[in-house]
């Protein structure tokens, strides 16, 4: 299965190599709230007390969690291209393992999602006031691959089962935006500052959690307190959404 994943992986990553194009659109909501968004937010926080620099360390985590959330979950339309042009029919009569099919193209997504997030760290640092510890920028990487992972694998198993172009986006897009606001990706929703219902909600996001993690290691918080709940989090959505891809690919190429 290793080589099969392999080989998935390869051509995936030739293909976006080709037309590196789409890494950068990726990034252009990222970077469109960093240059636009930052500045406010920044103001904002030194208001309440923090300078500019833990400002741009609570924004720009914010923003790398922001690129997995949203270029993993769109994958699917790829795959559902596929699915119209007969790719997937084709590759259902190879020997290829159908759990290598998912694993190689999810690996593919999520590398693609870190390097999006090192030029997103990159410029933040050379045009703003970033200045995380290179341990903190390390592990916050690690968190958005095992996100990318989780959010991938959902898209693909998502895309397979309703296999329509219009139900998919309108779909994503109403789940997305609730996760997006009650993440507090773009602002922190804190206790004392929220209302108690906000952020009893927020509590129940697993995606807060997750970017609580990633604040937390480019302040390099490197404790238990800071690092173990969001971690368990993403590691098991991480496990949960392959097991669920695996088991779509598997029933759709039976």
């Amino acid at each position: 299965m290793l080589r099969d994943t392999w080989l998935i992986f390869r051509r995936d990553v030739l293909a976006g190599l080709r037309n590196p194009t789409w890494v950068m659109i990726g990034i252009m909501q990222p970077l469109l709230y960093l240059f636009l968004f930052g500045p406010l937010m920044v103001d904002a926080l030194k208001a309440q007390g923090l300078t500019e620099t833990d400002g741009w360390m609570v924004l720009t985590p914010g923003l790398v969690a922001q690129l997995a959330l949203f270029g993993s979950s769109f994958v699917g339309f790829a795959l559902l291209a596929e699915f119209r042009s007969g790719v997937i029919e084709r590759l259902r009569v190879t020997p290829v393992s159908r759990v290598a099919l998912l694993l190689g193209k999810v690996l593919a997504n999520a590398l693609q999602a870190v390097v999006q997030a090192v030029l997103i760290i990159i410029i933040a640092y050379l045009v703003f006031d970033l200045n995380a510890p290179f341990g903190g920028v390390v592990l916050s990487l690690l968190i958005v691959f095992l996100l990318a992972i989780a959010l991938a694998s959902c898209s693909y198993a998502l895309a397979l089962t309703l296999k329509s172009e219009e139900t998919f986006p309108a779909l994503l897009n109403a789940v997305l935006m609730p996760l997006l606001l009650l993440s507090g990706i773009l602002l922190p929703i804190v206790s004392g500052k929220a209302p108690d219902w906000l952020y009893t909600v927020s509590r129940i996001n697993p995606f807060r959690h997750v970017v609580d993690v990633e604040r937390n290691s480019f302040k390099g918080d490197f404790t238990m307190d800071a690092l173990f709940t969001g971690s368990v989090v993403v590691v098991v959505m991480a496990v949960l959404a392959v097991w669920w891809g695996a088991r779509t690919f598997q029933r759709e190429n039976a």
